[in-house]
């Protein structure tokens, strides 16, 4: 699966996706895109899955139609997402196309 971290998403979270594609947004050059355009150009690109850390996109934004699938995590905490990974791993390869999720702490 290709996956996407958002810029404020740490980058450590591809340690709970191995044998994923992870790219981070800051690497693909889109670090100064907004919500919509980031959108966008992750679609275009191909990714399946954008993870984020910003509990206010799905206010910001209308996802009917959208093929790439969100998960939003409660946390941006390093330390606190590393005690988490197989809860994260587990919620990101269950994501369906398009799918929007907002992963409570365990």
């Amino acid at each position: 699966m290709k996956v996407l971290l958002d810029v404020c998403t740490p980058v450590q979270v591809r340690h709970a996706l191995p044998g994923h594609e992870v790219h981070t947004a800051a690497r693909m050059g889109w670090r100064e895109l907004e919500n919509g355009d980031l959108l966008r150009a992750a679609e275009d690109a191909g990714f399946y899955l954008l993870i984020i850390c910003d509990k206010n996109l799905r206010h910001q934004q209308n996802f009917a139609g959208r093929k790439l699938a969100i998960l939003e995590l409660w946390t941006n905490h390093r330390p606190t997402l590393e005690k988490c990974w197989p809860y994260i791993r587990q919620n990101a390869e269950a994501m369906r196309s398009g799918e929007y999720r907002a992963l409570q702490a365990p």
